[in-house]
Order: structure tokens, then sequence, then C-alpha cells
């Protein structure tokens, strides 16, 4: 409960919004399109992309 709300705190000390802050992940997923090969590991690059997407979609429901 009390991590709850500190994340909630933070995420509306930085963001306003939990919306917000998905818009701004959603972003990060965007980018991370446009990587140059051999910058990181294909899987090293999707789980990231997974983690990021599982916590846009918790933030808006």
């Amino acid at each position: 409960m009390i991590h709850d709300e500190v994340l909630l705190n933070w995420i509306e000390d930085s963001y306003g919004t939990p919306e917000e802050l998905a818009k701004v992940l959603d972003y990060g997923i965007e980018m991370l399109f446009y990587l140059e090969e051999d910058t990181f590991d294909r899987k090293e690059v999707q789980q990231v992309v997974a983690a990021l997407r599982g916590l846009v979609k918790g933030l808006r429901k």
C-alpha cells in the first residue's frame, strides 16, 4: 500500500497523471524502433519493450 502511494505521488509530481507518464513511455517504445543495429542485443530490446508496454497498460487501467 505504501509503495502504491509513493509511486502515485512520484507520477503526479513528475508527470501530472498516469496517462501523461503512459504517453512518455509510449514515446520511448517508439524510439526503440529507431535504434541502430548492433547497439543492443535484440532480446534485450524486446525485454525492455515488453516491460514498458506492461507499465503503459497498467497505468491506463
